[in-house]
This record gives C-alpha cells, structure tokens and sequence, in this order.
C-alpha cells in the first residue's frame, strides 16, 4: 500500500529511531546472554546462582516500579510536550531528577535495614536454606545499583526525547560488560563469584550515569541537583506517576508470585531465570525498542494534534513489533530444548537443567507478543497521560496470574509459574486493547497493518513447520558433535531467510520503501 511522503518520513523516522535503539539492544542482550552462559558454566542452578539472582532482582524490580515502568511513564510525555513547545523542559527536568535522587536514597537506605524482609517475599522458599543468608548480603551490597540506574533511566528519557537514543540503549551494554569481566576475574583470582558479582553491579551503575550524563551534555544539557521542592509540575507529575507507579507494583508483583512458586523447588529460581533471560532477548530488542522509541514521538503529534500521523505511527510499530514477535515466538516454542542443551549446557549446567529451562521457555514463548505489543499499546495511554487505566488492567492481570500460578502448582509444579506469567501477559493486552477504543483513529491500526498481520502469522508458521521437520531430521546427527554450534547458527539464519521470503511472496515487505529507507 502506497503511503505519501510525509508518512513516510515518520514511518522512516520510527524505523531508524527503533533500529538504533534495537540494535544497541541487541549488543546488550548478546552480552548479557554470555553473561548467564558464564554464570551457568560456573555456577549452574546452585545454591549461590540462585541466591545472587533473587538478590540482583530485587534492584532490578525497585528500577522498573520507580524508574522505567512507571516515573518515566509519566515523565515522558510532559518532558516530550514541553520540548515541543518550549515551555521550560529544563527546569522541569531538573526538577524531577532531584526529586527523584532524593527518594532512591531513601529508599536505599530502607532497604539495607528491610533486607532479610525483602528475601522472603521475593523467595520464602529459601527459609532455613543456606540461600537466604546469601541472598541477604548480596541484596545489600548490589541494591545501591537502583540509585544509579533510575537516574541513567531519568535521563535516558531525557535523551530519547531530544530523538538521541545511543547512549540510552548503550548503557545495559556497560553492565554486562562488568558482571562478565567479574566473572571471570573472580574465577581467576579464586575469589567468591557472588560477593564479586554483588559488588559489580553498584560499579556498573556508577559507569553508566557517567555514560548518559556525557551524552546528555554533549546535546547541550547539564543536570542541576538542587533541593526537592514540590512545585506545580512535580505535583502535577506525581499524581500522574501514582497510579503508574502502582502498576508497576502490580506487575513486579507478578514477577514475585512467580519467584515464590519457583523458590519452593530447588533449581527451578535459576531455570526459570534463565528461560526468562532467552525471552527478554526478542522482548528487549523488539518490544522495549519500539516502545521507547514510540513514547515521545506519539507525545509529540498528540500535542499538536496530528491524528493521522499518530495513526501512522503506531500502526507501523505495531507491524514491527508483530513482524519481529511472532517468528520469535514460533521458533523458541518449537526448538526450546536443542537452544537451551547447545547454548548452556556445560560445566556446572547439566542436562537435568536444560530440562528445566527449556521447560519453561517453551510456555514464555506462548506470551511473547503479548508481552511485545503491550510495549506498544501502552504507550496510546501514557501519551495521553492516563497511568490509571494501565493500573486497573494490571490488578486483573495479576489475579489472573496468582489463580494460574497458586492453582496449577500441583500439576505443572514451577512451570505454573512461566504459565501463570504467560496467562496474565495475554490478559493484560486484550484488557488494554478494550479500552483503547474510546481514543479514537489515532489509537487504531490502519488498513495497512490489518492487511499485513495475518500474512505475518502465516509466514510465521511456514517457518516454524519447516524448522520442526529439519530439527527432527538432523538433530541425532549432531547432538554430541562440535558441528551443533554451526547447525544451531543455520537454523536461525534458514528460519529467518524463509520467514523473510515468504513475507516477500505475500507482498508484505515492501523492498523499494526498505530501500529508501536503508539509503536514508
């Protein structure tokens, strides 16, 4: 379908923008992937694996309540707007990152002392285990990591809307980079991994404020802490953020029902860990990545009310996220475990593992363009800066996720817990989708994109039916043979050459607009 110029300086824009960001990402999840391929060889589903990993959590789940999840969400579009019409953003932003310095640090403290507490409701499963004790100090040495990685997300946000996207999508890079370097230091210094890898990550978070600020800097910008004061912005802002705020609790809360269950098996922590680090990889560079990218640039045409670009906008996001998604999706369910058996499984990672994650990975895959185009639906309601919508639909999709959790424990045991996470991604989209509908043409999917969703679900499963034949046919062949890494590469290369091929057959990619797009 022929779009006319002005769309498609926006389409192209929105690809560039998602590229950048999706390819930083990429390089992110990649390291992070060697990252747990590390800590899996040296560590496996041990005692201190699992305890180092509800213990990392606990910063993580802090950041995306209070930072990523759901401050920003609030402060994107306000910052956004304000950029567009130059009323203050400086000040503003200002403003918000000392007030929010100012509650991480309380928060910081608070959790050193509520520490033993905060291990039990991640994981009351380790009770009486010699992984609460570790769980306990690691938390305390790597929660400070919160303070830093709010602030670099603060200011990422700030970056994203002035469209510089780089060094925001850079800065996971610099973590991995840091827990892998302390990975192997530690095995070479014969020195404790989880106290090395605790203490990586407060020093990651130190390095990668250092990033954004240099890059906030170079766009003409420099942060001034200042006192908090509660000014008729941040008020403004902090009865924005509330309700997102609690959404974010909700959906970590989702997380914790899920870390409970698994915490009541042994080993079942770092599986479920594991299979969640291969979904997030498609999840990161795809959904993350666009959503991040949409956010300021729907802000922007909503403030000055260009519905049809807005239209524009998310109807190609959305055909990206799809498009990217739901191969994923169909490849990780089809080939879970010969992913899981070549890419982990060595040294302390034994067979029984790649059971167990593989497991778990082939339920996650079910809920990944869920979790993908939640990405993209959400950002319709922050634009428009409704938090309390997401929140209420969040509170359902919990309850979905603790019956399905809590309920099914006794068939499936920890995989009632990928099940449950799964059950409420899928919940939470439909519920999001229903009431999208009052906002109107800009919140809809053109003609374009309904036509192309289908052709994207049929190549998806062109692809997927020729994987599964050739993985039946070929895998006895190199299951113990060095050849495995190879076969596995060529796997992935012919899935996504015929996944691409037949969406070329169906007329879904459009080559000339691709490559006006590459010549850009």
């Amino acid at each position: 379908m022929a779009v006319n110029s002005k769309q498609h300086k926006k389409s192209t824009s929105l690809f560039w923008n998602s590229t950048t960001f999706g390819s930083w990402t990429l390089i992110s999840r990649i390291f992070g992937f060697i990252r747990d391929l590390t800590l899996a060889a040296f560590l496996g589903a041990g005692p201190i694996a699992e305890a180092f990993l509800i213990a990392f959590s606990l910063p993580n789940m802090f950041r995306r309540i209070f930072a990523e999840g759901a401050f920003n969400s609030a402060f994107v579009p306000m910052y956004s707007q304000k950029l567009e019409t130059q009323e203050a953003p400086a000040a503003f932003a200002n403003q918000a990152f000392s007030g929010l310095a100012f509650i991480l640090l309380l928060l910081t403290l608070i959790a050193q002392l509520a520490m033993p507490a905060l291990v039990v409701a991640m994981a009351s499963g380790f009770i009486d285990d010699e992984r609460f004790d570790l769980a306990v100090l690691f938390g305390r040495i790597a929660f400070p990591y919160i303070f830093f990685i709010s602030l670099v997300a603060l200011i990422s946000a700030m970056l994203n809307a002035a469209d510089r996207f780089a060094a925001s999508a850079a800065a996971p890079v610099l973590l991995n980079v840091f827990f892998i370097a302390a990975l192997i230091g530690a095995d070479l210094l014969q020195l404790d991994i989880g106290l090395t890898l605790s203490w990586a990550a407060p020093v990651a978070g130190v390095a990668q404020l250092a990033l954004v600020l240099v890059a906030l800097k170079r766009v003409g910008f420099r942060i001034n802490l200042q006192l908090p004061r509660l000014t008729p912005e941040i008020k403004r802002l902090t009865i924005i953020a509330a309700p997102a705020i609690m959404a974010g609790g909700v959906v970590q809360i989702n997380l914790v029902i899920g870390r409970q269950v698994a915490s009541i098996f042994e080993g079942a922590v770092a599986w479920l860990s594991y299979a969640d680090r291969m979904y997030q990889l498609p999840l990161g560079v795809v959904g993350v990545a666009i959503g991040i990218v949409l956010l300021p640039d729907l802000s922007k045409r909503l403030a000055v009310k260009d519905k049809t670009g807005a239209q524009d906008t998310f109807s190609r996001a959305t055909e990206l996220a799809l498009g990217l998604a739901v191969p994923a999706a169909v490849a990780l369910a089809i080939m879970p475990l010969p992913i899981i058996q070549i890419l982990f499984e060595r040294g302390s990672f034994t067979a029984a593992d790649s059971i167990g994650t593989a497991a778990a990975l082939s339920i996650y895959a079910a809920g990944l363009p869920a979790f993908v185009l939640q990405k993209t639906v959400q950002t319709q309601f922050f634009a428009r800066h409704d938090t309390r919508t997401p929140f209420i639909c969040a509170i359902v999709a919990l309850i979905v996720n603790a019956v399905a959790a809590f309920g099914f424990i006794g068939v499936l045991d920890y995989l009632a817990a990928a099940l449950g996470a799964t059950l409420a991604g899928w919940t939470l989209l439909f519920l999001l989708i229903y009431y999208m509908r009052p906002m109107g043409s800009s919140a809809r999917l053109d003609r374009r994109c309904w036509i192309c969703i289908p052709k994207i679900i049929l190549a998806s499963l062109v692809m997927g039916i020729a994987l599964y034949f050739t993985i039946e046919s070929t895998l006895d062949y190199v299951a113990n043979s060095p050849l495995r890494y190879i076969w596995l590469a060529g796997l992935v290369a012919g899935g996504a050459l015929m996944y691409f091929s037949v969406l070329i057959l169906l007329g879904a990619l459009n080559l000339k607009e691709i490559k006006r797009m590459l010549q850009r």
